[in-house]
């Protein structure tokens, strides 16, 4: 299993940024939203994943970066469980929805519940 967020794993393409969010397809498992489109990569990798929090929603920079550090750090831990014998490419943007912060616990469980429900929707 390949538990790791490489450069090459991160989704840094305006282009491909503002399309993920005009042609995108979006799960919901509370607090977190995950909007993915099915698309090709130039250097051969399967996800492209991005995360954001709302700046309307949590003011400080300290409080954004810190819940963002949780959520790729859960997206690094989960990915190889849900995605390892994938052979379709996706580019992710995870999105943090709730104005309260929170715990890592509570962020991988609700990651988890988001692949699970990525799973079902994508494969029928």
């Amino acid at each position: 299993m390949n538990f790791k967020y490489s450069k090459k794993d991160k989704l840094k393409s305006k282009k491909l940024i503002e399309q993920l969010f005009t042609e995108g397809k979006a799960v919901t498992a509370y607090p977190l939203k995950l909007i993915y489109l099915k698309t090709e990569f130039d250097d051969g990798s399967l996800l492209k994943t991005g995360v954001s929090v709302s700046k309307r929603l949590h003011k400080t920079a300290v409080s954004r970066n810190q819940i963002k550090r949780l959520l790729r750090e859960a997206y690094r831990l989960n990915k190889p469980l849900y995605f390892n014998n994938s052979s379709t490419s996706f580019a992710f943007m995870i999105l943090y929805l709730s104005k309260e912060g929170t715990t890592f616990d509570k962020l991988n469980g609700s990651m988890k519940l988001l692949f699970k429900k990525f799973k079902d929707k994508t494969s029928n």
